[in-house]
C-alpha cells in the first residue's frame, strides 16, 4: 500500500537519506560523498524548515520511498536561504578544509550559491526537487506528486513552477516533457532548467 502524505520537518532525517540513495541521476550517490547529507542541504532540507506545505512523502509498507520538497516564491526561497540557511553550514563546512573534490563542489554551492534569474523566476516564480526510491517507481508517483502540488500553487495563484534535471538523466527529462514541462534554460553547469506554465 501506497500513500501520500504531508511533509513535516521531522522528516528531514529520510529526505536525506533518499536524497542520498537518488542523487546521481536516480541511483546511489553514498559511496561518491563523504557527506552526502550535503546533497539534501543543497537540494531538499530547506525546503521542509521554509515551506513544509508544499512538501509531500511517499510512504509504502517498508517507510517513507520518496518525496516532493517545493516553494512558491523562488526569490524570496533564496532570500530566506541566505538568511536564514546558508550560515550555519558555512560555519560548519569551511571552504578551506581539506575534502574530496566533489564534496568540495557541494561546499562551494553552499558558500556561493546560483541565484536563479528573473528570467525564470517571472514566469516560473515556483520550483521544485522530487525523487523517488527504485521500489517507488514506475506506480505514477511522480505524476501524483507533481499534479498535487499544481493544485497547491495554482490555488496561491502562482503562474508556473520550474525544477532543474540533469541533461544526461534522459528518462527523467522525458518523464517531465510527458507531463508538459518544456526547456527554458541551460545552467552553467550543463544542466538543464524545465518549467511548466500552470495557468
Amino acid at each position: 500500500m501506497v500513500s501520500l502524505r504531508p511533509a513535516t520537518p521531522a522528516d528531514l532525517r529520510d529526505v536525506e537519506t533518499i536524497c542520498t540513495l537518488t542523487g546521481d541521476d536516480g541511483s546511489d550517490a553514498s559511496g561518491q560523498y563523504d557527506e552526502p547529507t550535503l546533497l539534501a542541504a543543497l537540494w531538499a532540507a530547506p525546503h521542509l524548515i521554509a515551506d513544509p506545505s508544499l512538501c509531500t512523502i511517499v510512504v509504502d509498507n517498508d517507510g517513507p520511498a520518496g518525496y516532493l520538497v517545493a516553494t512558491a516564491d523562488t526569490a524570496a526561497f533564496e532570500s530566506w536561504c541566505e538568511r536564514m540557511w546558508w550560515p550555519a553550514l558555512r560555519d560548519r563546512h569551511p571552504l578551506q578544509a581539506p575534502r574530496r573534490d566533489r564534496d568540495q563542489h557541494l561546499v562551494a554551492l553552499i558558500h556561493a550559491p546560483e541565484a536563479t534569474p528573473a528570467s525564470i523566476t517571472g514566469r516560473y516564480p515556483a520550483h521544485l526537487h522530487i525523487n523517488l526510491l527504485p521500489r517507488a517507481q514506475g506506480q505514477g508517483l511522480g505524476r501524483a506528486l507533481i499534479d498535487r502540488l499544481a493544485d497547491q500553487l495554482r490555488e496561491r495563484g502562482v503562474p508556473g513552477v520550474h525544477l532543474g534535471v540533469s541533461r544526461t538523466n534522459e528518462p527523467a527529462i522525458g518523464f517531465y516533457e510527458h507531463l508538459g514541462f518544456a526547456p527554458v534554460a541551460v545552467e552553467p553547469d550543463g544542466g538543464l532548467i524545465m518549467g511548466l506554465t500552470l495557468t
